[in-house]
This record gives structure tokens, sequence and C-alpha cells, in this order.
């Protein structure tokens, strides 16, 4: 089962987005106008207007009345990864290209305890896949993810799966829409976990995500707390005025 086509306007947008996080357009220079753009992608204005609202609201670009529209420097700077507001897609997709890992250090099915059950929307006598991985980016460690998934919705999960983006399994296998998320961020001391998987030492601090994360039927399928590396992740909230 896989997932509708995305529209025109969202395909432009993961372009021009790969090419920003690839050097394609100068930071300290105005991108090309959205004529221009909508020329060379053979679109509509309105089309390309739609496409760059987009990275405006993910706090990539921005636009200056009169002057143009230019890549905001701390979308990519310092070698961080740069997960915004309303990111919800998982680390695979954030990062395109980049080499993406994942060491599997627990997963089993069990039933869940009541803080789980309540996020997930679930009784305590439904089961719950237990899973704790360790992602890797250009084999470097990254994040801790503690997660639990109700295993009667998110059917089917393998180590296979897990090894690799258990996001793009949800969406392309199961056919499921990833929507949205409620997210709290907070800076934590490491713990034995990160000390060891992580490489933090007494000092570093760790900053952890707790989110539930709903399908396009609104249903939670998600309750987990990531772990990450403090000097590898930049988190963007983006406010647009009205």
């Amino acid at each position: 089962m896989s997932n509708k086509k995305k529209p025109k306007y969202e395909k432009i947008a993961d372009e021009l987005r790969e090419r920003i996080l690839h050097g394609g357009y100068n930071v300290e220079e105005a991108m090309p106008d959205e004529i221009q753009l909508a020329e060379e992608f053979e679109v509509s204005r309105m089309t390309m207007k739609r496409a760059l609202e987009i990275l405006v609201l993910e706090g990539i670009i921005y636009r200056q009345r009169g002057q143009g529209t230019f890549i905001l420097p701390s979308s990519f700077s310092q070698g961080r990864i740069n997960v915004l507001n309303k990111e919800s897609q998982g680390l695979t997709k954030l990062l395109g290209e980049r080499a993406v890992r994942s060491e599997v250090l627990q997963f089993e099915v069990r039933f869940p305890e009541a803080e789980v059950a309540r996020h997930l929307m679930i009784e305590k006598t439904d089961p719950v896949y237990e899973i704790r991985r360790v992602r890797y980016v250009d084999d470097e460690p990254y994040v801790i993810e503690h997660t639990f998934m109700p295993s009667s919705l998110i059917t089917g999960v393998t180590r296979e799966v897990l090894d690799s983006s258990i996001y793009r399994y949800i969406q392309e296998e199961l056919g499921y829409t990833i929507t949205s998320s409620h997210k709290m961020i907070r800076a934590d001391k490491p713990n034995q976990w990160d000390h060891e998987y992580l490489g933090n030492e007494e000092t570093d601090p760790v900053i952890e995500v707790e989110q539930v994360v709903f399908l396009g039927n609104g249903k939670p399928f998600e309750y987990s707390f990531s772990r990450h590396r403090y000097d590898k992740f930049v988190f963007t909230s983006v406010h647009i005025g009205r």
C-alpha cells in the first residue's frame, strides 16, 4: 500500500530544501526570485509561491520585501542538524542523502505502563512494541531513541525494519500518513545509556525530546524519548506573525 502522490508544490519544496542543504545556493546572496524559479520548474507563480511558503514556515528561508528571498543562516550552521518545531518525519527523512543507520539495543512486545497507555490512548491490556535504538549519522552516534508503539496499529515490525527507517516503513508499506507531533524538549544530565552509546562525558548535557506522534486519522502511534548529543542538534521554533 502506498501514499497518495505529493502535490507539485511539495515536490518542489523538497528539491529546494535539498539544494539548500547541499550548498546549491549562496547563503549570503538572494535566491532566484519566484518568477525565475517558476520558469525553471515549469509551474505557475502560485505553485512556486506555495512551495516557498513551506520553506518559510519550516524556518529555512525568509523573505525581505523589495530585496528577495534568503536562506536563514542558522538552518544549516555549525555542522549541526536543525530540527524544526513542525518536524515529524524522522531522522532519515530529515537528513536526506546522509548515511543514517540504526543499532537495535532492545526490541520486545509487552503490556504498557499506565503512562505509556495514556499517551497512546490505548488500554493497559493492549500490547506495545518497546524499542531502543542508537541512530548513527555517517557512523557517528547522534541520538538514542526509546520508543513505544501499539503493535495492533503498527503491524509487522521486525528487526530488519528497525535497522533502517521505521517511519518509511509506516508510510510506504503500511500506507499511513504521519501528520503531526507534540513535543516537550528539556536538558538533562547523561545517564548510563548516554555514556555507553553516545560517548557523553559526565559534564556533557543531553537534549531529551519527549513526544507523541500522530497519524492522519488522528491516532497516536508513537510515544518516545529521544536523547540527543548536545553538539549535534539545534532545535528551532518558528513563529509567523499575523
